[in-house]
């Protein structure tokens, strides 16, 4: 049975060509980039080169990239750094209420050591509010922190907008663009962003390896100490193979992004509406327009998220319900019920991600799949749905 992947929002395959650009690194260039002979020298030219590549992305610096190992560290290091940097004059940080479960706990750490965290609600597409936003900014606040586009329901935010306001009032704005790096135009310069973070698995990358971007003259603590690497903020020896690698899935991306992206939008418009139109009970979650172009979140009324992505793995299709990174938890998604749905309305969502290597095919058959796994689990669910 041929398998077909529809969860590209929890992670991509590598791309074959990021892969051939990193195999050299795992053998002939394995050197460590902090040593001064010539494997070293050859190690860090490969590194700083990839760094240059992956600021050109964003409008950025290449000594504004700061390499880590993935999203959540990127995330803790921008959260937790700007906070114990700053924690003299500014103890308060303002997070949405649809961010990754890596803010929202880092915020709750936070938390315990003194700081003040404001949460903001968000409307039923999971926009925030930009005059909450206003009222809630105060002369202590240290950080704004509001994810650009919603791992879980796709809607994509007015980062400009919130950049704006938050340079206005003296306050750095960092957004976790791990679902959008790459696939939205990112300009960290006019869109005032201070820190961004961006992960190499959501693109085509290699796992265990992602930025975050450090504008130049942000207060910022390191929270791993060590040998000073990546300008003392980030000591660890580098992962130079596969820090190449996500430079080379940033650079295809930036070169084809967008007409892959019109290519995935339209097999996406033709699976959401496979759903709506044909399937009674069901619901789009998040913004209709606003959205990431791969993404279609859908409640289904009287079924289980969880018993759906079962049925359909059983017949070859991978979906989530949910985030990955919290999928097996029996509690409702904090993004769903977020947006005012009810526990019964979360539990019956299905979070499909289309993505690079995604065929009409595999979308024709998957709404015809779908179609049947429906009708065939409300057939035997106590719950009703109309």
């Amino acid at each position: 049975m041929q398998k077909i992947y529809l969860d590209y929002a929890a992670t991509t395959p590598v791309d074959a060509r990021v892969l051939k650009a990193m195999l050299p690194y795992f053998s002939k260039g394995f050197g460590n980039s902090m040593s001064l002979h010539s494997f070293g020298v050859d190690a860090l030219e490969a590194l700083e080169e990839s760094r240059k590549t992956i600021a050109d992305v964003i409008s950025a610096y290449p000594q504004e990239i700061i390499f880590t190992s993935s999203a959540t560290e990127s995330n803790n290091l921008a959260l937790k750094g700007v906070a114990f940097a700053n924690k003299r004059e500014k103890k308060h940080i303002i997070v949405s209420t649809i961010e990754h479960d890596c803010v929202l706990e880092s915020s709750r750490w936070l938390e315990h050591q003194g700081f003040e965290i404001t949460r903001l609600s968000v409307d039923r597409n999971g926009f925030v509010d930009l005059k909450e936003l206003k009222k809630a900014i105060r002369k202590d606040t240290a950080l704004v922190s509001i994810i650009h586009a919603n791992n879980e329901i796709g809607t994509i935010q007015d980062i400009r907008a919130i950049g704006d306001m938050c340079h206005k009032a003296g306050v750095y704005f960092h957004t976790d663009a791990s679902q959008s790096f790459g696939k939205e135009k990112i300009n960290v310069r006019s869109m005032n962003i201070d820190l961004l973070t961006a992960s190499s698995h959501k693109m085509y990358g290699p796992k265990g390896v992602a930025i975050l971007f450090v504008k130049k003259g942000v207060r910022i603590e390191p929270i791993l100490h060590g040998g000073g690497h990546e300008n003392g903020l980030r000591s660890s020896t580098s992962n130079v193979a596969a820090i190449v690698g996500m430079a080379k899935a940033a650079e295809i991306l930036s070169r084809e992004g967008e007409k892959e992206n019109q290519r995935i939008r339209r097999l996406r418009d033709i699976l959401k509406s496979d759903i709506l139109t044909k399937m009674k009970g069901t619901k789009l979650n998040g913004d209709p327009t606003k959205r990431l172009a791969n993404n279609v979140n859908v409640s289904i009324f009287g079924i289980e998220g969880e018993s759906m992505v079962l049925e359909l793995d059983y017949h070859g299709i991978a979906v989530s319900t949910g985030s990955a990174c919290s999928s097996r938890t029996l509690e409702p998604s904090h993004v769903l019920t977020a947006i005012g749905l009810s526990h019964k309305e979360a539990h019956g969502s299905l979070r499909i991600s289309l993505g690079r290597f995604t065929k009409e095919s595999d979308i024709k058959k998957t709404g015809a799949i779908l179609e049947k796994v429906v009708k065939k689990l409300r057939s035997i669910s106590p719950v009703p749905y109309e």
